[in-house]
């Protein structure tokens, strides 16, 4: 499809809020969440992806649908949507997709030779005794994770949630309280380090005041420069703040909006 490289720059036909954008291989990939048009809900359509080459960004190819919402086995009878989700080239070469199942509570792993899949499910983000993150006693509720593979190879993956007026009328053992970074061992999925709470939804990260943009969800993260820089949208429903640090465990500072409406 060669059209313009402003907005919108895919087919008005197609609907990938929360999108997340990556450069693999000299081409930069679009990945978010699926809405389908006239639906009742949100993200109710499997993942798909759409790619152009870095040299001409009016030039996107419609990649097809890159994961099934029914991979996940707690989704078998594909009542569960696909909320935004965010990949990742491991240390391995593979590719890693990690998402959330609506309101589970729980992050799924899937994996791919190359950054189109299809993705296979592999399992949920686990404990090192085996218990599903979002099942102990006290684990935070997880939602719209995003994931670093590290210049030293190492992987950080980032999730949370913040407090509103209606989660409670969600039935769950777990409680919004901020975003969480944890550090993945080698398989992608197991937490070697974390969770460790780095903006919590009092709008703080330790010491920092946020003036207000409490942390409320989509977590994104990028490196630059040896710099962590991490993207969410605020309480304000209508914003995407950042804050920065030289730590992917923080402490976080706060800088500002960087787009309002």
């Amino acid at each position: 499809m060669k059209r313009q490289v402003y907005n919108p720059y895919l087919p008005l036909y197609e609907y990938i809020p929360d999108g997340e954008p990556h450069v693999f291989n000299g081409r930069v990939y679009i990945y978010g969440s699926h809405d389908k048009f006239g639906a009742f809900n949100f993200c109710q359509n499997n993942y798909v992806t759409w790619s152009a080459p870095i040299q001409d960004l009016t030039n996107w190819k419609y990649e097809g649908e890159i994961y099934n919402k029914r991979e996940d086995p707690d989704n078998k009878n594909g009542r569960h949507n696909l909320f935004a989700p965010d990949v990742t080239c491991g240390p391995d070469g593979k590719y890693y997709l990690y998402y959330t199942l609506d309101w589970t509570g729980k992050i799924g792993v899937a994996k791919a030779d190359n950054p189109v899949g299809p993705f296979k499910f592999i399992g949920h983000v686990k404990y090192n005794d085996g218990t599903e993150l979002g099942r102990k006693k006290g684990d935070a509720f997880q939602f719209d994770p995003a994931v670093l593979t590290d210049d030293n190879g190492k992987v950080y993956l980032y999730s949370g949630f913040g407090a509103t007026t209606w989660f409670p009328q969600i039935r769950h053992h777990l409680k919004p309280q901020g975003c969480f970074c944890m550090e993945l061992d080698n398989d992608m999925r197991t937490i070697k380090k974390g969770p460790i709470k780095v903006l919590d939804k009092k709008g703080k990260a330790f010491r920092d005041e946020f003036q207000g943009h409490n942390f409320f969800e989509a977590s994104s993260i990028r490196k630059i420069k040896g710099f962590y820089y991490l993207v969410y949208s605020s309480v304000y429903g209508h914003d995407l703040c950042y804050c920065i640090s030289h730590n992917p465990f923080g402490p976080f500072y706060y800088q500002g909006v960087i787009v309002d409406i």
